[in-house]
This record gives C-alpha cells, sequence and structure tokens, in this order.
C-alpha cells in the first residue's frame, strides 16, 4: 500500500506528491482484507482526531491537478483546525495517490480503511474512480465527499458530489456561443471514461436546443499524445466549435496540437475541464479563440476568493503550484465538510448525510448551494487570454 505520510496542515514548505508517499508493505499489509481484520485495528472514530483520507490523483493525466489539489487541502485543514476543528476533533489528513490502474486505486482504499482507519473521504479523481470506490466506502459507511467538476447525477447513499455539472456549466455557456458567436457545428472529442461519456448526451440536448448540430464525437483513451487523426477528422467537419472533455495533460497536448496545426484561428473551442494548471501546459501561443466556463477562476474578484489566495501564498510560498479551478475544489470539499457537522451537529454518517443533501455554504467560489444533493454554484464563462482568463460574464 501507498499513502503519504500524517502531516499536520499548519505551514510549511509544500512537497511535490513524490515525496509525500511512504511504503506501508509489509507482511500484514500485504495480505488481502476480509471484515473481520478491522476489529484488531480498535474502534474507528476512538481516536480524538478525525482521520481524513484525501483520494487525489498524483499520477497518469489528471495527475497535473494533484499538486493544487493536494495544497488546497491542506490549506483548508489548517483553517478549520485554528478555528478548533469539525465538532472539536482536529483533522488528521493523509493523501493518497488516486491515479494509475483502477484496481491499484480501489486496493489502496481498502488497505487505508482498514489499516488507518479512515473516518472519512474527500476525492478529487476521475469519475471512473468515483464509481468503482463508491461501492467500497457504501459497504464501510464511509462518508464521500467528491469535488471535482463531474456528469452529474450521483445519488449514491454516502457520496456527496459538488463540482460543476453540465446544466449549470456546459448549458449557458453553449447557449452564449449560439448566440454571440453564432456557433451552429460543433464537434465533441473527449476522454474514454464516464464523465465526457454522459457529459456529452448532455451537451447534445443543449446543442440541439440551439437549433446547432453535433458533426462529429469520438473519445480518446487517457494517455492518447498522437492527436494528428482527431485533428484530420476535426478540419475535414469543419465546425464552428470543438467542445473538449479531454482531461489533465491530455487536453493541454490536444490543445497545443490543435493550435499548432493552424486550427485555433478559424474554429473555437470550449473546454469543460479546463484551468489555470491545463492553460500553462497549452501555452500563450495555443490558446486562441478558447472558451471555458466553470464555478471557479481566480480573477472573480470576490473578497473571498482574494483571501484563498493570499492564504495560500502565504502558505506556500510564491513558486507554489498555480491554482487552477480543479485542485481548488479540494480546499471547496474541506469546507462543505465543515459546514454539513456543524449542521448535523455530529459526525455520524446519517445526521450527516442528510444535512449534506440541503445546505449553504461558503468557501472561495462564494456561496454554493446543494438542494436534494444537487450543488449549484456561482459559474463563470472565460476566455483564454495568452497565460490566463478574461472573463466575460457570469452564467
Amino acid at each position: 500500500m501507498r499513502s503519504t505520510v500524517d502531516f499536520p496542515a499548519r505551514g510549511g514548505p509544500a512537497f511535490p506528491p513524490s515525496l509525500l508517499f511512504r511504503n506501508l508493505s509489509s507482511s500484514g499489509a500485504d495480505r488481502a482484507l476480509s471484515p473481520t481484520d478491522r476489529s484488531t485495528f480498535g474502534r474507528r472514530g476512538a481516536n480524538s482526531k478525525l482521520r481524513i483520507g484525501g483520494f487525489i490523483c498524483c499520477t497518469g493525466s489528471p495527475g497535473v491537478w494533484g499538486p493544487c489539489a493536494t495544497n488546497s487541502a491542506r490549506l483548508a485543514v489548517d483553517e478549520i483546525n485554528k478555528r478548533g476543528g469539525i465538532l472539536g476533533r482536529e483533522i488528521e489528513l493523509s493523501i493518497y495517490d488516486a491515479g494509475g490502474a483502477l484496481d491499484d486505486v480501489l486496493y489502496r482504499a481498502e488497505q487505508a480503511i482498514a489499516y488507518d482507519e479512515l473516518d472519512l473521504i474527500v476525492g478529487l479523481h476521475t469519475s471512473a474512480v468515483r464509481v468503482a470506490l463508491r461501492k467500497i466506502t457504501t459497504e464501510n459507511r464511509i462518508p464521500y465527499i467528491y469535488t471535482p467538476v463531474y456528469e452529474g447525477g450521483e445519488q449514491t447513499p454516502g457520496v456527496m458530489a459538488i463540482g460543476e455539472t453540465p446544466r449549470w456549466q456546459s448549458r449557458p455557456a453553449i447557449c452564449w456561443l449560439a448566440d454571440v458567436k453564432k456557433a451552429q457545428r460543433w464537434y465533441l472529442i473527449g476522454s474514454d471514461y464516464v464523465w465526457p461519456w454522459q457529459s456529452h448526451r448532455a451537451v447534445k440536448r443543449y446543442i440541439a436546443e440551439t437549433g446547432g448540430q453535433v458533426v462529429g464525437e469520438e473519445f480518446v483513451p487517457l494517455g492518447e499524445d498522437n492527436h494528428e487523426p482527431h485533428l484530420a477528422r476535426i478540419r475535414a467537419a469543419k465546425p464552428d466549435v470543438v467542445l473538449i472533455s479531454l482531461i489533465g495533460t491530455d487536453s493541454s497536448s490536444f490543445n497545443r496540437a490543435f493550435g499548432e496545426c493552424g486550427l485555433g484561428a478559424t474554429t473555437l473551442r470550449f473546454a469543460g475541464a479546463m484551468d489555470d494548471t491545463v492553460l500553462l501546459g497549452i501555452g500563450a501561443d495555443n490558446s486562441e479563440n478558447m472558451f471555458c466556463a466553470s464555478g471557479y477562476f481566480t480573477g472573480t474578484g470576490l473578497r473571498a476568493n482574494d483571501d484563498f489566495q493570499s492564504r495560500y501564498r502565504a502558505m506556500f510560498g510564491p513558486n507554489a503550484p498555480p491554482i487552477g479551478s480543479v485542485g481548488q475544489s479540494s480546499y471547496e470539499g474541506m469546507r462543505f465538510l465543515e459546514a454539513v457537522a456543524n449542521k448535523a451537529g455530529t459526525l455520524a454518517m446519517g445526521p450527516m448525510l442528510a444535512a449534506g443533501r440541503n445546505i449553504v455554504y461558503s468557501g472561495a467560489r462564494g456561496p454554493v448551494t446543494v438542494r436534494n444533493g444537487h450543488a449549484r454554484m456561482p459559474m463563470h464563462l472565460a476566455e483564454a487570454d495568452g497565460l490566463d482568463f478574461k472573463l466575460i460574464k457570469p452564467i
């Protein structure tokens, strides 16, 4: 098993994920677990600390978000612990890599729940991991907060998803592109897993509502870096807009190639998981005519966001990993947890889940409203401007 060392979130330097891992493999840790094994490790929750496992992608295509996500979670933990913890319990945060082979991630989670006696999981990883991991958390009655942009519709008991969804993120942006940019012909390209699959189903309805049409669609295996065939098909289809649901470094390499082959000058792009981190990988020369919608940008001007960024820089230094919407969502997850626990007045799973279905909490994004398990937050449409985002309007 691989997990991070338990660290007190009280400042100090930000370490790259590769330096945080420790190897817990042993003759005991390597064996398969049975439900009765956990009785030998004591009663979960008996420890005065609240043990939270941050399952964050630190490797693979979405691993580009790992450093910001880790720092954002640490910052939230530091702030909460300074306020006295959650219901008087100091948070003890451990980070586990949620990247790599799915079986490895699930085994890592089983080991962490059993040996590290986690009380709760906060996840920032792909929806493919969430769909598999929720079975383990449900069986072990471990509350599970899922923070990033996703396809929507998560209703599994014990799972609380707070990220952007297509209805509030993509629908108004598609309407704006159709109205202002006169976009009618759309080409959809995404990574080959559940978030792009389900998001594209919704997106097709929104495009049809504007009178537009989808002239092509394809799904790309994670880690693909040869984009010439995709770009050739896009060029032949002559779309007005390419809607991009690629993630992490896959999105960076695709958009870089898109710009380098000249398509960026003639074809609009709209990306669903685009943030400052990915934009750095694309480069200023290749970000022309690229739009995105998100619940978080560094330039929103909100006082809460400005304060968050100041605290982030103060804790991790001027050369810390850049703040982007996907990584920043782990901060929101911790703030959501604090609000839910305070509302419930307990960390018992049943009351917490009931409280989490209908609540308003405030983080760096401003007030986020959760109704019947569905989160809605202030949403912004932006256009890439070199290596920054220029906000166009709230949507």
